[in-house]
Order: structure tokens, then C-alpha cells, then sequence
């Protein structure tokens, strides 16, 4: 008799699928947010959205830009709540500096693809990034497209 574990719950809050689509997805970072109490209490009931965000660095500081962390209903008026605000992003100084330096250089962007927690803390996925001509967005398609038959045929033939 053997006892299965139980299913442990997707660490996952958000994810910015749109930005594989977008770009060529190219070094990885895990950054901490700086965020405030009615924040994390509205990311544990899954109020994040990610789509449209991007990190900007200035003055050696990372920051998240267009992330949106909806307020719950039971959070107190006496505080003001901006569900887009920039929140600051916590990374060492060699990591600012790569991405900095990546940053800088023509046609590299920094997007956020995924917030999760790890432990209690909320982590963010960054990405230095390259952006995808419409050619590149559609020969990733015909590739995906492809995958996927095969993976049908062989079905078919096992």
C-alpha cells in the first residue's frame, strides 16, 4: 500500500506568455519585489497580471514597470492603492550591471516573464531580450505547427 503525496499547488502568480512571442529570449535573471502588504495579500489571491511589463534601469536601480496587482476589496481606505505603480526590483550589483549593459546596447530590451513565490517571498523572471521581426514570429509558428504533427504522426504510428 503505498501513500501518494498530495499535489502541490503551481508556485506560479503571473506569466507574460506574449513575451516568448515577442522576443528572443536570451540571459535570465531572478530578481525580489519590493512590494507592500496589500500587494502580497492580493498576489496570494491571484490579482497579478504581468503582459505588458518591461524593467527599466536607472541609477543602478532595476525597476518593474506596468505590472498590475489589482487591490482586494478589504483593503483599508486609509491606504492609497496604485495597482500600477513601479515597483523596485532587488538584485546584486553585478547582476544591475549586466543588465545594464545589456540594456544599452541597440535593440536589447529586459521583460519580465513570470512572478512565482520561492518560499514566502515573491521572485520575479527577467530576461534580456531581443526583439523578434514579424518574419522570425512567424517561422516560430510554422516551427511549433511542425512539432506538433510530428508528435501526432507518431502517436498515429505507435
Amino acid at each position: 500500500m503505498s501513500k501518494k503525496k498530495p499535489k502541490q499547488p503551481s508556485n506560479t502568480i503571473a506569466q507574460n506568455k506574449k513575451a516568448r512571442h515577442d522576443y528572443f529570449l536570451e540571459q535570465k535573471f531572478e530578481a525580489g519585489l519590493a512590494l507592500q502588504g496589500w500587494e502580497v495579500k492580493s498576489l496570494r489571491m491571484g490579482k497579478g497580471q504581468i503582459t505588458e511589463t518591461y524593467v527599466h534601469v536607472r541609477d543602478g536601480e532595476a525597476w518593474l514597470i506596468g505590472a498590475n496587482i489589482s487591490p482586494l476589496d478589504t483593503v483599508s481606505t486609509h491606504f492609497v492603492t496604485d495597482p500600477t505603480r513601479t515597483r523596485k526590483l532587488l538584485l546584486n550589483k553585478k547582476e544591475l550591471a549586466k543588465l545594464h549593459a545589456a540594456v544599452s546596447q541597440e535593440g536589447r530590451t529586459c521583460v519580465c516573464t513570470s512572478l512565482y513565490w520561492k518560499k514566502h517571498l515573491v521572485k520575479a523572471e527577467i530576461w534580456i531580450a531581443k526583439g523578434k521581426q514579424q518574419h522570425d514570429k512567424r517561422d516560430t509558428e510554422k516551427q511549433r505547427d511542425w512539432n506538433q504533427q510530428k508528435q501526432r504522426i507518431m502517436r498515429q504510428h505507435n
